[in-house]
């Protein structure tokens, strides 16, 4: 997420290892331990450019995942199979364009993310429902979220659901109606259940 690195998310990666997966966590560019050093002027809402520096960021991390890939196969970590990722709010929108960019990915969890960028580039993802399967795509967003909201997440599964029609089974959207954006407790171990699931299903 915006300002958020992989320190903040050790829950999250522990319970994936806890499940025999190997969990790489990466800080999105700019964040964490390579947080830029003009980070809160960047990315400030009174920026002009907030929205531009936000897309870049997502942009070049995504631009990133085939040499992180290459980088696991090459230390051992992986053979390069039943590849899974994850990634929340900024990062869902990493992990609706990371497939897209290494076809090597078998499942996306994409949290509290969108498909559609703000600024009309030709890489939004949901410019290209025709590259989405048979990538086992489960989405999951809060349908009271006034920083992204969910109706575009929402609109793609609807779109990208003729595609999927022989394997109905490996296109998921989950709406947490009531919720928003920073989610209650309860309802984010709900939500992380069904990732831990999704990718011990389609990945582990």
């Amino acid at each position: 997420g915006l300002g958020v690195g992989i320190a903040d998310q050790t829950k999250e990666l522990h319970s994936l290892a806890r499940e025999g997966f190997v969990v790489i966590g990466v800080d999105n560019v700019g964040h964490g331990v390579r947080r830029c050093v003009d980070f809160e002027t960047r990315f400030s809402r009174d920026n002009p450019e907030f929205e531009a520096n936000i897309l870049d960021a997502v942009e070049e991390t995504i631009d990133e995942v085939p040499r992180i890939i290459n980088a696991a196969i090459d230390t051992g970590l992986t053979d390069g199979s039943r590849l899974g990722v994850c990634g929340i709010s900024m990062g869902g929108f990493i992990a609706y364009g990371a497939p897209l960019a290494d076809r090597r990915i078998e499942a996306a969890t994409p949290i509290l993310g969108s498909p559609r960028w703000k600024l009309d580039r030709a890489s939004s993802p949901h410019r290209h429902v025709d590259r989405f399967y048979p990538v086992a795509l489960l989405a999951q967003n809060a349908g009271r979220d006034a920083n992204v909201p969910a109706a575009d997440a929402r609109a793609l599964h609807a779109a990208l659901q003729p595609s999927y029609a022989d394997a109905p089974d490996r296109l998921a959207y989950v709406e947490f109606e009531d919720a928003e954006h920073f989610m209650p407790e309860g309802q984010w171990d709900r939500l992380w259940h069904n990732v831990v699931r999704w990718l011990i299903r389609f990945v582990g």
